[in-house]
């Protein structure tokens, strides 16, 4: 008798959850996308062991390394639900991307993590497109990344994403606190939209209010509600990074969770306190459309929301003109919104804009 014929069935990867063969057919779908973003110093080929960058190649002296690494949050869960996967991607690097611009370092390449418990090719290919689309705005190299097939560990149709970021900066150009100074100006540029936080409370809102996420918003008839929510993260490094080089930013705060009350003070000396004038800039109508459905809070709006206000630039009173009219330029939104002061280190936002609910200030000292 042949002993073959008595030999229980082997096991495969296969039959636990885990294609290889789908794993290795998404590597050759995403590899044009990574070559797309190549950069001088880059070579943008997927498939090795590791990526490699020459940081002379790229046109550095004396650089420093700045490494940043962040994810999507809960916006995910609204991609996963709607469908619309486009958008996340160019979010993650933006979330690592703008936080490498506030040191005054260069994006220079960027890996991605895309966890799943059952690869779906054509979603994952258009994540993947969003992270190049990103990669291409922020000027850095797509030159790696991982891709977890894990069955049992997310539902289905769920991902998770991380992103890493390494950027680059000369070592007298450095952004740090002590270039700030009283009397400096505090430059605010436009966010589009929620970006990628605060959405575990926009979720809940939508949940309880029981928002159509596929229609008009209230607030724009001409824009989907959907769409308004998962505008993607705006990137700011290439509109920055000329005038980071002049030396004429003195600090840069992105603003992300915790709002500008807790994330300007981490630009600043501990003898200096920022002001900031909410009366500066009429607040967008999707801002005020979430404060008013959850009854928000003005404060809890400054500490959840970025409310319009993504990025806030550090200048002094002599170059605001000039900094102001460079950012235009360049395609930004710039407001005026506050000012550099003696005082304990903090911030305060004080005003009374039609769409915050009342007057008040508020004050937050971050201790990183």
């Amino acid at each position: 008798m042949d002993s073959k014929q008595n030999k229980p069935a082997g096991y495969t990867y296969a039959q636990a959850g885990v294609s290889i063969e789908t794993g290795n057919a998404l590597v050759r779908a995403i590899a044009p996308l990574a070559r797309a973003t190549r950069r001088p110093g880059a070579d943008a080929d997927l498939g090795g062991f590791g990526g490699f960058f020459d940081l002379k190649a790229a046109g550095f002296n004396d650089p420093l390394l700045v490494a940043a690494n962040d994810g999507v949050g809960t916006k995910l869960k609204l991609a996963i639900e709607s469908g619309k996967h486009d958008g996340v991607g160019v979010d993650l690097v933006a979330m690592c991307a703008n936080d490498l611009i506030v040191q005054g370092a260069e994006p220079l390449f960027f890996l991605d993590y895309y966890a799943t418990g059952k690869l779906d090719n054509d979603i994952a290919t258009e994540v993947v497109a969003s992270i190049a689309e990103g990669c291409k705005q922020a000027g850095c190299a797509l030159i790696g990344g991982e891709t977890a097939e894990m069955p049992g560990m997310y539902s289905d149709g769920d991902y998770d994403l991380a992103g890493f970021c390494v950027g680059a900066v000369e070592r007298d150009q450095v952004l740090t606190a002590d270039k700030v100074a009283a009397g400096d100006v505090i430059l605010g540029l436009a966010s589009s939209g929620v970006h990628s936080n605060g959405f575990s409370l926009v979720r809940r809102l939508a949940a309880d209010k029981g928002w159509k996420l596929d229609r008009p918003a209230l607030f724009d008839q001409n824009l989907l509600l959907i769409d308004a929510l998962m505008a993607p993260t705006r990137i700011y490094v290439k509109s920055l990074l000329p005038l980071v080089k002049t030396g004429k930013i003195h600090a840069l705060a992105h603003i992300t969770g915790g709002g500008l009350l807790e994330n300007i003070p981490r630009i600043l000396p501990k003898t200096l306190h920022a002001h900031v004038d909410a009366d500066a800039w009429e607040q967008p109508r999707l801002m005020a459309f979430l404060q008013a459905q959850g009854n928000i809070e003005p404060e809890e709006m400054a500490r959840t929301f970025n409310c319009g206000i993504g990025m806030a630039v550090v200048v002094a009173e002599a170059d605001v003109a000039e900094v102001t009219a460079a950012l235009e330029a360049a395609g930004e939104t710039v407001f005026r919104v506050g000012h550099i002061a003696a005082g304990e280190k903090g911030c305060t936002v004080s005003g009374c804009a039609e769409t915050w609910s009342a007057r008040a200030a508020w004050s937050a000292t971050h201790n990183a």
